[in-house]
């Protein structure tokens, strides 16, 4: 048995909550993992997970050795980083998950500066506007916008999004311009509906001018859980937008989308990088990360009133 195997083994079935999750993740077997685990049980002579057909648990024995675990793991790789020939630079692999519209417009783009300056660091990027099992899919770090909803992630916050309304002059010439968001209900205008991930539903846009304030839902005839699905269906006529700016920029120049309700202002969006709150923060992750918040620093930056969540 290999002993650094069998932590890792063990840490990963932790952290993922089955042996074929972990697997999965590691790349072995199901009965790899398991041998794998049953070995250092044995060595150890001490019982670290209780497991049934349903259920799968850490004793207390086995959460105490997790901890530990958990930071030689990482200790190791700072190590075998610090002694290696390029030990200025970070090296490795992240697993990372971001939206589709943030990739296909800033991240991508961006990504040549970032290889040139690790170029030994390699990403593995998944790119979607779904939910990330952070942990059981055993991803490093994800960004997300919107307020989130799992406390027990670590997260930094990187930037703040603008939203505006906007809608293409196609819809505009056959429905008309709505002179005020009220218009949007109850009336035969349409907006893209976007399918939260979270809920699988859409929800209500807050939009305030002066002391009114309202929520304003409308109706749909297509709603979308894709960003980059959500714009070119706006793009293609077929209803009203809410959009950060940066995903509407360039097609408000080219005049693909004219911009609504002049006046009324929407509450920013936060955006996210979020990683599990066991997971070693490692050179390869920080420098990430780092480099995301200088990115959204440019497009689009923490406003002065909002804090980074502690």
């Amino acid at each position: 048995m290999d002993r650094f195997d069998a932590m890792h083994a063990f840490a990963r079935v932790v952290e993922a909550g089955s042996f074929t999750k972990a697997a999965d993740t590691l790349n072995m077997s199901k009965t790899t993992v398991t041998q794998l685990v049953q070995q250092l049980e044995a060595r150890l002579r001490v019982k670290l997970l209780n497991r049934t057909t349903r259920k799968l648990s850490v004793t207390a024995d086995g959460a105490a050795y997790y901890e530990r675990v958990v930071r030689l793991l990482a200790d190791m790789d700072d190590a075998e980083t610090s002694l290696s020939s390029a030990s200025a630079l970070p090296r490795g692999h992240l697993r990372v998950d971001v939206p589709s519209p943030l990739a296909r417009m800033i991240l991508v783009p961006a990504l040549p500066a970032f290889h040139a300056r690790y170029p030994d660091i390699q990403l593995d990027m998944g790119v979607s506007d779904r939910m990330v099992d952070v942990i059981g899919d055993n991803v490093d770090c994800v960004v997300r916008g919107g307020e989130l909803t799992d406390r027990s992630l670590m997260a930094r916050r990187v930037g703040d999004l603008r939203l505006g309304v906007y809608a293409a002059p196609r819809y505009l010439e056959l429905a008309g311009t709505p002179p005020h968001p009220r218009e949007l209900e109850d009336t035969h205008h349409r907006i893209v509906g976007f399918l939260w991930s979270r809920s699988g539903k859409t929800f209500p846009y807050a939009m305030r001018l002066g002391e009114e304030r309202i929520e304003v839902q409308g109706r749909y005839v297509l709603s979308v859980d894709d960003g980059n699905a959500y714009l070119a269906a706006g793009l293609a006529g077929l209803g009203i937008l809410w959009l950060p700016d940066y995903m509407a920029k360039g097609h408000l120049a080219s005049g693909e989308l004219v911009r609504l309700f002049d006046g009324w202002q929407l509450d920013s969006m936060p955006l996210y990088v979020a990683f599990p709150p066991n997971r070693h923060v490692s050179a390869k992750l920080r420098v990430f990360i780092d480099w995301i918040a200088e990115l959204m620093a440019q497009h689009a930056p923490v406003e002065a009133r909002r804090q980074l969540r502690p």
